[in-house]
């Protein structure tokens, strides 16, 4: 069974309940896919407000659409038209953008505003610099990979749906998710390594 993966059976049953008229059923469904699909986002702007702006177009568009969807797999679908959205808006709004540019310097990474309260003042100082480590090195991922890891990682989606999503095949997909781990392992290890020695 595929990791941190909803089951299909309330979304399409929420779906079902939406379409007859059950306004409560659109808030589940955004509230299950809520995280995730803005994590996804982040990934590509790393501005909240501007994540936030395409996560409601995301939705906006799948409402628009909804009457033509007839897939089994509505977090792929839905992760679909926020790719869609997001590549739309970077080369509309910003042509000269990177996508594969680390974020601005001072920009706070997804991973700090999840940290638990508790540790000491030198180990939470180590922790908020490992997440931007983790952050820069995500962003500096070539997209195709960088994208598989945020849809892997941040939506859960099995590969079949990633290379559905990228318009690749399963195999492509599967190895651009281990260089993206070889890289990040690269990348991260001197982090770590700071990490586990002794404060003096």
């Amino acid at each position: 069974m595929e990791p941190h993966l909803p089951a299909e059976q309330p979304d399409a049953a929420d779906l079902a309940a939406f379409r007859r008229g059950d306004a409560q059923a659109l808030d589940r469904l955004v509230e299950r896919h809520r995280r995730p699909l803005f994590a996804f986002l982040f990934r590509f702007t790393a501005d909240a407000a501007q994540a936030d702006d395409w996560f409601q177009d995301t939705w906006a568009r799948a409402l628009r659409g909804l009457d033509r969807y007839r897939q089994r797999h509505f977090r792929a679908w839905l992760f679909r038209i926020a790719r869609n959205l997001a590549i739309d808006h970077a080369r509309r709004l910003r042509p000269a953008l990177v996508l594969d540019a680390p974020p601005p310097e001072g920009t706070a990474a997804p991973l700090d505003r999840l940290s638990s309260p508790g540790p000491a003042p030198d180990r939470a100082a180590a922790a908020h610099e490992l997440g931007d480590r983790i952050a820069a090195a995500v962003a500096a991922l070539p997209p195709d990979q960088r994208e598989v890891f945020s849809l892997r990682m941040d939506a859960g989606l099995p590969f079949r749906d990633i290379a559905a999503i990228q318009r690749c095949s399963v195999n492509t997909a599967l190895a651009r998710m281990q260089y993206a781990l070889a890289k990040l392992r690269t990348a991260l290890a001197p982090a770590y390594r700071e990490l586990e020695e002794p404060v003096p």
